[in-house]
């Protein structure tokens, strides 16, 4: 029997699920997805790995779903309530998915699916059949779920996850974040990306916590449970993060006070998905006292660096490799890098580490090393011990005068000018440099920014850091040569 299932099994009156509407104990849930389960096998003793796709509400129809998929011996394909047609077809048609169970919004967005050859079944209509007498054993190095990829270099492809990389996945955070069976977490996260999936939901099922699922992030509905004191895990992307500071700030005093001793109280927690500006992680602390947690992983493998939960969380760093996981930087000959301060291509190696693209064998051989390392195609450096993100190798290392920039690193300096709200930096192709640095960047409502007192500002900053390296990640650069290649590529374009 799967261990999740076994897991659940000894907590079976534990809330799994808990909403305005009522609770749902462990014991129900794994009755609804015994259910599932011998409604999906029909007449079948075992699915043998076929590709199920869904779009169901997130929750517990969401976990139901997902269990009784993987305990037919099925293969979850989650699919994005968001896509575009095109994009839920490239799905299908990649999975080699013939079966999609949706429920009746999801029912309705794909309804042209059937051009793929997918039948579509209703999530109700799969209910309240009778629990199969037995149902197959599932080996842990069974395939259990396909997720698709963000696509940044090409199309997306689908990430296979064994049982047993699922199980690498969470015990790995069970032990570095101390995940237990009393934790709460609110789940507002997309449900067909590895953060919301296994990160919030399946980590919380894994060691039989208590979820509150919401459609989509409900801003004061999320902010009125946290002021009751509903939580203690919170995850989320920075861009919530920030509009949680906006929210927080426009509250009246008292209520701020309340809602941010709230979020003070809870025992953890975590940004990720994308990087944490460090002023929007000051800002946090000022307001609430919780230092986030950032830390770093992707679809492949799960979660790999992360700032410890005890001890020193730095801003801007993605902290220490995570229990299981080993990481090595290599160089573009292929090299390791042994020293500090030089930077990298993150390379991964461990037990969540993802099985294969599915149906891409060429893909796949390209993402290892020959001895078996997975290739991120992520750059980072490490200073005093901590990793720090750069970014990928494709869009955001930008060669300028011989030297590698990293857009992140950048971004994150003008984000600290007082009138720039958001900003993106790219490299543009250029005769004498190679690339320069330009910036994208949106004023502030009622804020005022020109180029010339944009450059002023930024050759103040520049003058003043503390590290010669904030932009330049070049062991040895003297201080003043960082302006020699930055200051002259830097052209910003403002947008209102």
């Amino acid at each position: 029997m799967l261990e999740i299932v076994l897991r659940a099994a000894a907590n079976p009156d534990r809330i799994a699920f808990r909403s305005e509407s009522g609770t749902t104990t462990y014991e129900q849930l794994l009755q609804r997805s015994a259910s599932l389960a011998a409604a999906l096998l029909g007449d079948a003793s075992d699915l043998g790995e076929e590709r199920i796709a869904f779009l169901v509400r997130g929750g517990e129809d969401y976990a139901a779903l997902q269990w009784g998929i993987w305990r037919a011996g099925g293969v979850a394909v989650p699919l994005n309530r968001g896509a575009a047609m095109g994009e839920f077809l490239h799905v299908l048609r990649t999975a080699g998915v013939i079966r999609v169970v949706a429920d009746q919004p999801g029912a309705a967005l794909l309804e042209a699916c059937a051009a793929a050859g997918a039948l579509i079944t209703t999530f109700d209509g799969l209910q309240g059949g009778a629990i199969a007498a037995s149902l197959p054993e599932v080996d842990a190095g069974r395939r259990a779920m396909i997720v698709f990829t963000s696509g940044t270099t090409s199309k997306p492809k689908g990430s296979v996850a064994t049982h047993a990389n699922i199980v690498a996945m969470m015990s790995g955070m069970e032990q570095a974040w101390g995940w237990r069976a009393e934790d709460c977490i609110p789940l507002f996260l997309p449900l067909h990306h590895v953060h919301g999936i296994v990160n919030v939901l399946g980590c919380a099922l894994w060691v039989g916590a208590c979820v509150e699922a919401f459609e989509g992030f409900r801003q004061e509905q999320v902010l009125r449970r946290v002021e009751e004191g509903a939580y203690s895990v919170f995850m989320a992307v920075p861009t919530i993060y920030v509009k949680l500071i906006k929210a927080l700030e426009d509250l009246p005093e008292a209520q701020r006070a309340a809602v941010c001793a709230a979020f003070g109280r809870m025992r953890l927690m975590v940004s990720g998905s994308a990087a944490l500006p460090v002023t929007v992680h000051q800002r946090w602390e000022e307001l609430t006292g919780q230092r986030l947690l950032e830390r770093y992983g992707m679809t492949e493998i799960g979660m790999a660096l992360s700032n410890p939960l005890v001890g020193e969380r730095r801003s801007g760093s993605v902290g220490l490799p995570m229990p299981g996981v080993s990481i090595r930087l290599v160089d573009e000959a292929g090299k390791e890098i042994a020293s500090e301060d030089a930077p990298g291509e993150i390379q991964v190696r461990g037990p969540a580490v993802f099985l294969e693209y599915w149906n891409n064998p060429d893909a796949t051989a390209a993402s290892f090393t020959a001895d078996g390392w997975f290739r991120t195609g992520d750059v980072a450096i490490r200073e005093r011990g901590y990793y720090r993100i750069m970014g990928r190798q494709s869009v955001d290392i930008i060669k300028s005068g011989g030297y590698k920039l990293s857009a992140l690193e950048i971004e994150g300096v003008l984000l600290e000018h007082p009138q720039i709200a958001e900003c993106a930096v790219l490299g543009i192709p250029d005769q004498t440099w190679g690339e320069v640095v330009s910036a994208v960047v949106v004023v502030r409502e009622h804020g005022v920014l020109d180029e010339p007192g944009l450059r002023a500002w930024c050759e103040k900053q520049m003058s003043t850091y503390k590290q010669p390296r904030r932009f330049l990640f070049v062991p040895g650069l003297p201080r003043n040569a960082m302006g020699k290649v930055v200051k002259p590529g830097l052209r910003a374009l403002f947008q209102a």
